[in-house]
């Protein structure tokens, strides 16, 4: 990474987003800066006082693969999720990346350090410009449009991050995004699965001890496993009909595995081992999953089958490699064959 600290707020801070002219100052003709857009979604946070939930020197672009990405010069506010109201309902739900030109620390007057909230060369856009970048109509042959938004533009604003540099580890604790007992526990597991999965025969047995510590401290199993229904046989399916309000309990990592393909999916969901901590836990749902922006191709993907989206479930980064500790915290979607509806007699709200 380019400076060792990326960013002049750290996890927690209390933040003031600067006002819509200010903001506007600082974005290219295209209502970007630095390649970041700033949405219409955003313009309701103007001049309001949030924390900061972690800083962004880091991210995941799923559209360019399994790598890490840096970023400068930005962070996540606490639970700051985009609504899609501007990008016709878009309901991925994606944490913000905030430009630290678009904040200062709360209560302070003047400029802030580092040139934050300094106006764009390029002589900044109006709030129409931010509206009229957003969508663009269908190609020739086509009938579909495609969308802008901070998500589509991550591969733009960024730049690859090696797993192995060592500076991104010292400023996820630096920062605030880390506790040093979850980064050493996180770095050692690296190590561990390395090990286990190298081909030297001993992987049963190092999954075998994993488990076997997990289950005495009350600990999550290992997180990565054969799956269940052979090659060429079709996977299994449920319809428990959940609505909004529902509360659920994911079932044990062994039965969700029966329900998988050789390449861990269910009818084409993805179950990811970031999914494997919340398994055999109870949870409410929080919505139906209906459509989302895709981020390579930029246009609205409409689900045929409902995901569902359970309250504050969302990625923690804890076991991709390649990823490690990305502060994105993206909604994991599950199927309903992977939950089971607790009764309401059991329900702790009645």
């Amino acid at each position: 990474m380019s400076t060792l600290f990326s960013s002049i707020f750290r996890a927690d801070d209390l933040v003031e987003v600067r006002s819509k002219e200010e903001i506007l100052a600082t974005l290219d003709a295209n209502g970007r800066l630095e390649e970041m857009p700033f949405m219409p979604e955003m313009l309701k946070y103007c001049g309001k006082r949030l924390r900061v939930g972690k800083r962004a020197h880091k991210t995941c672009d799923p559209a360019l693969g399994i790598g890490g990405r840096k970023m400068l010069n930005t962070v996540h506010l606490e639970n700051i999720r985009c609504n899609g109201a501007a990008h016709d309902g878009c309901e991925a739900a994606c944490l913000i990346f905030w430009k630290d030109a678009w904040l200062k620390p709360a209560g302070e007057e003047g400029p802030s350090p580092n040139g934050a909230g300094k106006p764009s060369r390029s002589g900044g856009c109006s709030e129409e410009t931010l509206w009229s970048t957003i969508k663009h109509p269908p190609k020739v042959g086509e009938t579909e449009p495609t969308y802008v938004c901070q998500n589509t533009q991550v591969k733009f604003a960024t730049q690859p991050l090696k797993w192995w540099d060592p500076r991104q580890y010292v400023e996820d604790y630096t920062s605030g995004n880390v506790r040093l007992q979850d980064l050493v526990a996180g770095l050692t597991f690296s190590v561990w699965r390395t090990v286990t999965e190298a081909g030297l025969g001993i992987g049963t047995a190092m999954r075998w001890i994993y488990d076997t510590f997990q289950r005495m401290r009350g600990g999550v199993p290992y997180p990565i496993r054969p799956f269940g229904v052979p090659e060429g046989s079709k996977v299994p399916q449920s319809r428990l009909d959940l609505q909004v309000g529902d509360v659920v309990r994911v079932k044990p990592y062994k039965d969700i595995l029966e329900t998988l393909d050789c390449n861990y999916r269910n009818r084409g969901l993805y179950f990811d081992p970031e999914m494997v901590p919340f398994t055999e836990r109870e949870y409410e749902v929080e919505r139906r999953q209906k459509q989302i922006i895709d981020e390579g191709s930029c246009k609205m993907v409409r689900f045929k089958t409902d995901a569902i989206i359970l309250k504050d479930v969302v990625c923690e980064a804890r076991y991709a490699i390649c990823r490690r500790f990305c502060p994105r915290a993206i909604y994991p979607y599950w199927r309903e064959i992977w939950l089971e509806r607790v009764p309401q007699s059991q329900n702790p709200a009645n």
